[in-house]
């Protein structure tokens, strides 16, 4: 083993780099997407997001590379109550060092040594009622369209094995509508209490079935393409971008109206 597996993830994680980095995404996100929304009807639930229901896991789907990166956006946007945390394999995060000190921590899921050692570092982090676990349960970059959902079976060990936790499904997609840039497209699922007495084939199969209601959901949401169904955690640039739009909008400016860079207009 490298030093490096050893560092205790922890210790490693600064809430004030943490705070930084989730205002350098909001500026990333701005930039490289139309918005971040998320359904109306998949919402947190509001005694989640107060922090009164204890520690969470959000599991999800894998579509992305940028599916990281959302995880600590929406903990900074929507989660900001709880220290957050999440695994990364090892090959990946150590190409991205400087994710220890925003909480992310390496697994090895091709050993049972490594399995262990996250089941181990999750129990740690899910100790406190404010800990806050983040994981891709696919394992894989998979298309949110691919059926039937397939989940790691890391995370029904975790839910058979830590008591009074909340497992909360969160489906995610990423695709256009009607601007150049594309959109981030979240729901939330049905939040699911840990500690009951049950075998890990049991949680594995209602983890999973849960999952995939929850994005058949938002896939019928997004292909509607209603902005209305969806509440904007985040708005992105929109329009052409670069000289042509200064070039609008200077045109309007002078005629004393502002201008809308946005195709569909405010409808966005």
């Amino acid at each position: 083993m490298t030093r490096e597996r050893h560092i205790d993830p922890l210790k490693a994680r600064s809430a004030t780099l943490f705070w930084l980095f989730g205002w350098y995404l909001r500026f990333l996100f701005w930039r490289k997407f139309d918005a971040v929304r998320v359904s109306r009807a998949g919402e947190p639930p509001t005694a989640i997001t107060a922090g009164l229901s204890g520690p969470v896991i959000v599991y999800s789907n894998h579509p992305s590379w940028w599916d990281p990166t959302l995880y600590m956006l929406l903990a900074a946007i929507a989660f900001r109550r709880y220290a957050s945390f999440g695994p990364m394999q090892m090959a990946a995060l150590g190409k991205y060092a400087f994710f220890r000190k925003l909480g992310v921590f390496p697994i090895d899921p091709t050993t049972r040594a490594g399995a262990a050692e996250f089941l181990t570092v999750a129990n740690r982090v899910l100790a406190s009622p404010r800990g806050m676990l983040w994981v891709t349960a696919e394992g894989a970059f998979v298309d949110p369209r691919v059926r039937p959902v397939r989940l790691r079976p890391g995370i029904a060990h975790l839910a058979r094995r830590i008591p009074n936790a909340v497992m909360l499904p969160l489906a995610i997609e990423y695709g256009f509508w009607n601007e150049s840039r594309p959109g981030v497209f979240l729901r939330f699922g049905t939040p699911i209490q840990t500690g009951r007495h049950q075998d890990v084939a049991a949680w594995h199969a209602q983890l999973e079935q849960e999952l995939a209601t929850t994005m058949d959901a938002l896939a019928q949401e997004t292909m509607a393409r209603e902005p209305a169904a969806f509440r904007s955690l985040l708005r992105g640039g929109a329009g052409m971008g670069g000289l042509y739009d200064w070039y609008r909008r200077g045109k309007w400016l002078l005629r004393g109206r502002w201008f809308d860079t946005s195709h569909q207009g405010s409808g966005r």
